[in-house]
């Protein structure tokens, strides 16, 4: 079991912005490939971000979150972020951080070993 633990979601302005945060003691996020990957009300999951373990911490976006989302990686805390800013109402949904970076395999979670993922609410 992974033990992937997802938290800074919340309720928030359009416009406004909110740092995810994705941690566990059970593995080295270094040396894996991480992706956050997002559960939208009455779709299916949405892939939305994944940071290499190649060393030079490659990354890659979905369209519809580049220039907005940043994926990032702390080694020392063994945490993996998403910065969200400026947040529109269809960002709203259930945010997951999740091992690899496949799109069509991520979409097919959630996966037992996944967390439980955090609410990411964007209303007034």
């Amino acid at each position: 079991e992974m033990h992937l633990v997802e938290s800074g979601g919340g309720l928030v302005q359009p416009g406004g912005s909110l740092r995810l945060s994705c941690a566990t003691s059970r593995f080295t996020f270094s040396s894996f490939i991480m992706s956050w990957v997002r559960q939208v009300p009455g779709k299916g999951l949405e892939w939305l971000s994944t940071l290499t373990d190649d060393g030079e911490d490659s990354t890659t976006y979905a369209d519809s979150v580049k220039g907005r989302f940043t994926i990032s990686r702390d080694n020392t805390r063994n945490t993996l972020y998403l910065q969200m800013n400026s947040l529109r109402p269809d960002d709203t949904g259930v945010y997951y951080c999740a091992p690899g970076g496949n799109p069509a395999i991520l979409t097919n979670g959630p996966y037992d070993y996944w967390g439980q993922g955090t609410q990411v609410t964007v209303s007034t």
